[in-house]
């Protein structure tokens, strides 16, 4: 009878225990967005608005990165700085290809994001690839280097996506 009621109790705890977990922990949120980037995000009506969304920070985090890279006055914690903006931008640009994946994946048209997504991944390939040249590269060569490998997945991934998306459909003329 003891072993029976210590069970009961245990189980008892126990569920108790994960309703209480599950009340307590908020929605995830992505520490590389703003509160204004995420709610835009949460709000798009479409996947390609949020493929668009996340490629248009993206591309704002490489700006700014570009900015500070090339600033000329010394900076305290400007390797975290650097570190930090290209961690956003991977970020992003991985939540773009995964929302590509998953809009293929449910056979959504999603046709207009796999295309920004192969232009502004490009490009973004390129001025990654600028900054493996700078004097300063040790500082953040490893997130540069991520960087550069999760782009490259996310346009691969996105011409992967598009082979294998279905034509739009052909309107024939009535007869």
């Amino acid at each position: 009878m003891r072993a029976y009621i210590a069970i009961c109790v245990l189980v008892l705890a126990t569920s108790l225990f994960g309703a209480m977990e599950a009340q307590a922990a908020p929605p995830q949120k992505r520490d590389y967005l703003s509160e204004e980037e995420a709610d835009k995000i949460r709000d798009a009506e479409t996947l390609d608005l949020r493929v668009k969304l996340f490629l248009s920070y993206a591309a704002d985090r490489l700006k700014k990165f570009q900015y500070e890279e090339e600033r000329t006055l010394p900076q305290a914690r400007r390797s975290e700085t650097l570190n930090g903006l290209l961690n956003g931008y991977s970020g992003c640009v991985d939540d773009a290809g995964d929302i590509i994946s998953l809009a293929i994946e449910k056979q959504k048209d999603i046709r207009a994001g796999i295309k920004e997504m192969q232009t502004d991944g490009k490009q973004f390939l390129e001025t990654l690839h600028k900054f493996e040249k700078n004097k300063d590269v040790d500082s953040y060569k490893e997130t540069l280097d991520d960087a550069i490998e999760g782009t490259e997945d996310a346009v691969q991934d996105a011409e992967k996506a598009e082979k294998e998306m279905s034509p739009p459909p052909v309107r024939r003329p009535q007869s």
